[in-house]
Order: C-alpha cells, then structure tokens, then sequence
C-alpha cells in the first residue's frame, strides 16, 4: 500500500502509545502538512514551483480530494501567489486536512479511530496504530537516505526537509545520533525548493509571532 507524503508525515507527527499528535508537531507541523500537500502535488506533476510563483501544470484529477481540492483553489485563484503563501493559507485550515488524512489512514486499515473526552469535558479524537508496517517503512526509508549517504529520491528528500521543518527528528534520533548526522540532514533538506521554503516560512511566521508579543 502507497501511502501519500501527507499520509507519512501524520504517522511520523503520531505517537504510537497516546494515539495523540506529539505536542512539539505544533503548530510547526500544521505548516508541514500545508507543505506535504503542495509535494505530494509536485509529486504528481500537477503543480510548479518556484520562490515567487505556483501554478497548475495539470489539473487532472489525482483521486484524493483534498489534493484535487487543493488543486481547485490554486487554479481558481486570479492572483499569482508563491509557495510561502499557500503554505501559510493551508496552514490556516491545517485541521480539516488532518481529519481528511486520519480519515483515509482509518480506511487503509493503519489506524483506528477512538472517541471521548479530553478532561472528562471536551470531545477528543486519538487513532492508535493497526499497522505499524507503514510508519516502520517509512521510517526505514529515511534511515537509510541518512546514515548510508545515499542520493535519495525527491519524495524522500522532500519529506526529510519536512520532518526537519516540524522539528520530529528528536522524536526519530537519539540526541547522539541526532548531532552526528544533523548536517547531512541539512544538506538533505536544502536540496528542495519547496523544502527551504517551508523552512524559512515557518521560520518567518514564528519571528512575526514573537515581534507582536503574546496577546494579553
């Protein structure tokens, strides 16, 4: 079963125990996911990018409707935009997509679905693992493009650069291992376009955060 870059990224963001997104995968991660779609787009061959422009190349359909929906805005859209831009408009809506890939990943069988209450008050979702067989593949994958210096793939080195934008590597490495291979994920990282800018988005966003100070 092929899973899509949005799809790996919400199992790398889960913790297998609570069921819960890990709560360093916010709101860093919210942007990641943004990001993952507009790859896995670039992926298909249906969009490009470029610092100051994204465009549709092809609007068939891919048969995943947040990415055909996506697709839809992008082209509807009258102003040219860049991918910094789309990346923080999907952010903004980060939750619909997440539900929409929990959704998918409940379906495939991965994951299952659990309601109750956060506090015995508030409704809470948590979707423990079925299958630890797609997260351990992934996982692999990038385990092996980083410690056997390996020219990875472009959905590998995309999603690398997104796993290291939503700060999951501590989660992935031990801080040993983590310091040891750190620039070879960098270098990984900034081989994508889309990659560095994610990376300087999030950054940018959370500079404006901390400039305005916290809302009293």
């Amino acid at each position: 079963m092929s899973l899509t870059m949005p799809e790996e990224l919400l199992l790398l963001m889960l913790d297998d125990e609570s069921g819960r997104l890990f709560d360093r995968a916010a709101p860093s991660g919210d942007y990641a996911l943004a990001a993952s779609v507009l790859a896995e787009l670039l992926l298909e061959d249906r969009i490009h990018t470029d610092p100051e422009h994204l465009a549709v190349t092809s609007p068939a359909p891919t048969g995943d409707a947040a990415l055909d929906g996506v697709l839809a805005r992008i082209r509807a859209e009258t102003t040219a935009h860049g991918t910094r831009w789309w990346i923080e408009t999907l952010g903004s809506e980060a939750e619909g997509l997440r539900d929409h890939y929990f959704d998918r990943l409940v379906e495939r069988g991965v994951l299952k679905l659990e309601e109750g209450r956060f506090l015995w008050i508030f409704p809470e979702r948590r979707y423990p693992q079925i299958s630890d067989k797609e997260e351990r593949e992934v996982k692999g994958r990038l385990m092996a493009v980083i410690f056997d210096d390996h020219m990875p793939s472009p959905r590998d080195a995309l999603l690398i650069g997104l796993v290291r934008a939503a700060g999951l590597f501590p989660l992935l490495l031990a801080s040993h291992e983590l310091d040891s291979v750190q620039p070879r994920i960098d270098a990984l990282a900034e081989q994508q376009e889309l990659s560095r800018t994610l990376t300087d988005a999030v950054r940018d966003i959370f500079t404006d955060l901390a400039r305005v100070g916290p809302v009293i």
